[in-house]
């Protein structure tokens, strides 16, 4: 297994002072402690309200922001939802990373899609063995519930056998607001039942890990 662009991350942002973390797919691979597919680039969120820090941190990368999928500069200006993504490029290595913008108000993290959604900040990441953060694997599989893709179903069969019951509640209560219809849905509340011998079921149902497009 390797995770370079990982520990590349994390020793470029060893003495950024404010609460960063792995997101996306190397998130996924984190958790279980291997390479589970090839990823094409790699994602690191923050909170919002740290946006500018960052940039100055990164003194020397050019950044842009993301409107309705196109790429404009950003100008020291502080961006408001809905700008959410930030692209950012090293000006001499060309090494590039996307940024994630992500809400909070005090001691809790919104879902941005659906700000009913909370999560408290000291539960929003982990850690592996080598001190790299990455976001909290619930949070993970709950951003790929809308449009949903054939990588997000195999993400979630990857990921969805390495959650604790604790983090199985949440993600089953925000899908409920979220998506209420999603076949996830129906799945990890199988997966729940079973576990806790309730379910009067010797078997978990397979019908929902094929995705629409393979079907």
């Amino acid at each position: 297994m390797s995770f370079e662009q990982c520990r590349k991350i994390n020793k470029l942002m060893e003495k950024f002072h404010c609460k960063w973390f792995i997101a996306g797919g190397w998130a996924i691979d984190l958790h279980i402690g291997k390479e589970s597919r090839i990823h094409t680039d790699i994602e690191i969120a923050i909170f919002r309200k740290d946006q500018l820090k960052l940039k100055e941190y990164l003194y020397g990368w050019e950044f842009k922001k993301i409107i309705s999928g196109e790429f404009h500069p950003w100008n020291n200006e502080y961006l408001n939802l809905p700008i959410h993504e930030l692209h950012a490029e090293n000006k001499g290595s060309k090494e590039k990373i996307e940024v994630l913008l992500n809400e909070t108000t005090g001691d809790k993290w919104m879902f941005r899609r659906d700000t009913r959604i909370t999560s408290s900040i000291k539960m929003l990441c982990n850690y592996t063995s080598e001190g790299i953060p990455y976001l909290s694997p619930e949070i993970v599989l709950l951003y790929k519930v809308k449009n949903t893709r054939e990588k997000d179903y195999r993400d979630f069969m990857t990921l969805s056998e390495y959650l604790t019951p604790q983090q199985r509640r949440w993600l089953i209560d925000a899908i409920q607001i979220h998506e209420p219809q999603h076949e996830w849905l129906e799945y990890l509340i199988e997966v729940s039942l079973y576990r806790r011998g309730g379910a009067g079921s010797s078997y978990v149902s397979i019908i929902f890990l094929v995705s629409p497009q393979t079907r």
